[in-house]
């Protein structure tokens, strides 16, 4: 078991990346089903709207914090987080220890071909590592049945170890909720966009910015259309929902 840290409701959790990795290791050998959800802002706003998100994060086995605000928003809790553990830095740990420890891995989401190009490149670092699926399904707000089915069928039929997810978050992170009963034990992580940043097909911000919490400035300048409504119009909504829950607290 681990810490949570309730921030607008979600649990987030309180772990290190070592914790984290001995964690799924164990649960990997056991054969055990575990969801991790990597929660940003717009994930826990998500959440704080949408009683459905915040089941699929609160069910969740693990939900990591994913970016600067997040653990800032711990502290001014009294309740800190131990480490902010990124998608975009979990994705090539998970490679390694996959690699390290012979797990197999399944590619699930994302654009057309950019699990292709991803396989590419985690085959180039870690010659070893076993792909034993890829499946990009088409782009659909919600999976029809026929849809679904074919992703199931897919992730089963491989019997990975690892799932990685990109399907958008909180998509991916429901999909994995509503799937749950049906899919083949092991270790579901909602990934979001870090499949194209690893694949060498999109820039990450530059390592000073990450510290200062500045990562999401950096890709509203790259996707302004895409990222604007985030940044600029729901994001700013997540300061004063904190400081409510801080000063309401019983």
């Amino acid at each position: 078991m681990h810490q949570r840290v309730n921030i607008l409701g979600t649990q987030v959790s309180s772990i290190s990346s070592s914790d984290l990795l001995d964690a799924f290791k164990f649960a990997i050998q056991e054969k055990k089903l575990i969801q991790v959800a990597i929660t940003p802002v717009n994930s826990i706003l998500a959440a704080y709207k949408n009683p459905q998100v915040q089941n699929a994060y609160n069910t969740s086995d693990y939900v990591l914090c994913d970016g600067m605000p997040v653990k800032w928003a711990a502290s001014f809790l009294n309740t800190p987080i131990i480490e902010r553990i990124t998608g975009l830095d979990l994705l090539p740990s998970l490679v390694a220890f996959a690699a390290n420890e012979s797990f197999t891995l399944f590619l699930l989401g994302a654009s057309p071909g950019v699990g292709e190009k991803l396989k590419e490149v985690i085959l180039q670092q870690y010659p070893n590592c076993k792909i034993v699926g890829i499946y990009v399904p088409p782009f659909m707000p919600v999976f029809d049945a026929t849809e679904n089915k074919k992703m199931l069928d897919a992730v089963n039929a491989a019997a990975p170890d690892i799932v990685l997810i990109s399907l958008t978050a909180p998509k991916q992170d429901l999909w994995i909720t509503e799937n749950k009963s049906q899919l083949h034990p092991a270790l579901y992580v909602g990934i979001g966009g870090a499949f194209e940043v690893m694949a060498g097909l999109a820039k990450r911000a530059p390592k000073w910015m990450h510290g200062a919490g500045l990562e999401w400035f950096y890709r509203l300048i790259q996707e302004p259309k895409r990222m604007y409504r985030r940044y600029l119009i729901e994001a700013p909504l997540f300061i004063p929902l904190v400081i409510k829950q801080k000063y309401t607290r019983k």
